[in-house]
Formats: C-alpha cells, sequence, structure tokens
C-alpha cells in the first residue's frame, strides 16, 4: 500500500493498524537542534486519547509516545524521528462476525475490491486509530513553527445544532468535553447525544481550525496553494466529507460587493478589514487568521441493523457492536489542529528554502 505519507520537506509517514502491536510514524525534514521531550508530544496525545468522557469510545488507550531515533540528549539531529505508541486495549473479539460482511460507510469493501485483503479487525488500517500518530507529528510540527504561531481548534456543530458565534469563547473548549467554545450549546449537545446512544444511532459534526500568527508569504503557486494542502490534510482524515476556507460555501451567495476583504493601510503592510477569504489569497497566506473548517460524517458503526453483501456477494444484514464513538468529530479536533501544523511546517521550510 502506498501513499502513507504527505509533505514534501516536512515529511510525515504513519503505519501500523488498529489491533497490531504497534503503531507509529516517521518524520523526516526536521530541523536539527529543536528542544523537544516526550512529555510534550504526551500533552498533545491526551487531548486525542480515547474513554477521557462517556460521549467517545470506552477502548482505554494511554497512548503513551515513545521516541525511538532522531533524539539525542533533548534535542532532535536533524535525521528521520521516529515515535511509536503502543495498542493495549484490542477486543479483536468483537469483529469476528464482521470477517466476511462489508459494513456500510466503512472501507471493508474498497479495500477488499483494491487489495484483495484487508484486516477486519477494527479495520485496521483505515481505523481512526492512526490519527494518534499524526496528532504525535503535529506535536513536532508546533515546535517548528514556533510560540509565535498558534493553532487551535474547536466544534461548532453537531447533528443539526450550531453554536451561537457570538458566545464563542475559547477557554470554554477546555471546560466540556466537546470542545465546545459556547458554554450554552455544549449542554444542548450532552442532550444530543445521549439520546442519540440510547437510540444505537450516532452524530455528524463540523470541525473549525484557526491559525494566528501565520506569517504573509507561504504557499506556493499553481499546485502547491496553501489552501490545496490544507484541504487535503484535512479531507484525507477519516469520516470527513467536506472542507471549506474562510467563509467557504457561503460566498457562493455572497454579493460581489460583500464577499472580498478591503484593505487600508498599515504600519506594516496592509490591514484587511475583514477575513472572507480565511487568510489565504492565490494560494498564498495573508498573515490574517487561517480558518479551515471540516465536516465529519456520523459514526457508521451503529446498533442498527442495515442491509449489506458478504464478500461472496450474498445479501444480508449486520449489526456492528462493541466500542464505538457516537459522534467521532468530537475527537477530529486535536486531529486537525495537528494537520494544519504539520501543513504549515512544511510550507514554512519549503519557503525558506525557495526565499531565505
Amino acid at each position: 500500500m502506498a501513499s502513507n505519507s504527505f509533505g514534501q520537506v516536512f515529511r510525515v509517514t504513519t503505519w501500523g493498524e488498529s489491533h497490531g502491536p504497534r503503531i507509529g510514524c516517521v518524520v523526516d525534514g526536521v530541523p536539527p537542534r529543536i528542544p523537544i521531550s516526550e512529555d510534550e508530544i504526551q500533552h498533545w496525545m491526551d487531548r486525542r486519547r480515547p474513554g477521557t468522557s462517556r460521549y467517545t469510545t470506552q477502548r482505554r488507550e494511554p497512548d503513551r509516545v515513545s521516541i525511538v531515533s532522531g533524539w539525542f540528549e533533548g534535542m532532535t539531529t536533524g535525521t528521520p524521528l521516529a515515535m511509536t505508541v503502543e495498542n493495549v486495549d484490542q477486543r479483536s473479539r468483537d469483529y469476528d462476525d464482521l470477517s466476511s460482511v462489508w459494513r456500510p460507510g466503512h472501507a471493508d469493501y474498497t479495500y477488499d475490491v483494491k487489495y484483495g485483503i484487508r484486516d477486519w479487525r477494527g479495520s485496521g488500517r483505515a481505523s481512526a486509530r492512526e490519527t494518534a500518530m499524526r496528532v504525535a507529528a503535529g506535536a513536532v510540527a508546533r515546535k517548528v513553527l514556533g510560540e509565535t504561531i498558534v493553532i487551535r481548534g474547536a466544534v461548532v456543530q453537531i447533528g443539526p445544532h450550531a453554536i451561537d458565534r457570538s458566545a464563542w469563547d475559547w477557554e470554554e473548549t477546555g471546560r466540556n468535553p466537546f470542545w465546545c467554545p459556547d458554554c450554552a450549546m455544549a449542554s444542548r449537545w450532552a442532550d444530543h447525544l445521549d439520546s442519540v446512544r440510547k437510540e444505537g444511532s450516532s452524530a455528524g459534526a463540523v470541525i473549525e481550525i484557526r491559525a494566528s500568527g501565520v506569517p504573509a508569504g507561504l504557499g506556493s503557486p499553481v499546485y502547491g496553494k496553501l489552501d490545496s494542502d490544507l484541504a487535503a490534510a484535512m479531507m484525507s482524515i477519516n469520516a470527513v466529507k467536506g472542507v471549506e476556507i474562510g467563509d467557504g460555501f457561503a460566498l457562493a451567495s455572497a454579493p460581489g460587493t460583500e464577499a472580498a476583504d478591503e484593505m487600508r493601510s498599515g504600519g506594516n503592510g496592509p490591514q484587511f478589514l475583514s477575513n472572507r477569504a480565511g487568510g489565504i489569497l492565490g494560494g498564498i497566506s495573508t498573515g490574517e487568521e487561517l480558518i479551515v473548517r471540516f465536516a465529519v460524517k456520523p459514526t457508521s458503526s451503529i446498533f442498527h441493523e442495515r442491509r449489506t453483501v458478504t464478500n461472496e456477494g450474498q445479501d444480508t444484514t449486520v449489526r456492528v457492536t462493541g466500542r464505538h464513538d457516537p459522534c467521532v468529530g468530537i475527537r477530529a479536533v486535536p486531529v486537525g489542529e495537528a494537520m494544519m501544523a504539520c501543513v504549515l511546517a512544511d510550507h514554512l521550510l519549503r519557503h525558506k528554502a525557495q526565499c531565505g
């Protein structure tokens, strides 16, 4: 299987399966002499870790990260930085009845038709378990970017219930289990997901990732656009079905008089009077805040009986049991942040290589 790597200069390769002994990643292109510790990486890993609330899968994984190469005396060496995490709470028996059945909404059929073989234990390589190593790589990317670039994420919608943007409070995202910036909506989501879970169903979500302090000039025309790389990075996250930059799809209904971000002169370049473009014009960063949103579909593993087909072509039904997220979008927030960090680190290093 190819295509397990992303990035050009800051290049991340992940490996491992959901129910294998370990998962891991190799980050190539990390500059030397960057101070970093396993505890710093662990801080970000803990934000994604499963089993932290009743609204996520109850699989109990400590996700303790170990650096196994490219690191000496607390600093990166410039050689490939490799990290691993042990899988400790697999329950493969939960999937015994699924070895010959293609689950609706999953990658079972597509993996089978492409490779002729698939790891049916927890989806194998197609599992969201793989995203843990993206978060580890993102922790390294944040160190490359430095403290002036701040990346934050929030869930802005679960099911049909969207936040009140006038009530946005970044501090609130750390006080509830949904990464919700709207205190009132967090309570409503709790009731909604309790109801969804009792029904044996699941809910989708919309996640917003923002990066402030990004310098103007990152990104390259025509096929190395910053927004195209960000869109590809977010679309590579499990269950993501839509991405927008800035005002995104809303710009299709906006008049031209309101769509463009006007400018006035400022002391350090132009001052933008709005940021509908999400901090990117012509594929290059403007210096304004980067804003990316992505939509995550409802978790496909639900307790309702669903119609499907066996790998021998026979009609049947399937009811998925086991431990699954009622809304997988909740744990996608730290993953989206990590992908933003990796893309920005890659573009920053590419920019320095070309423009000094």
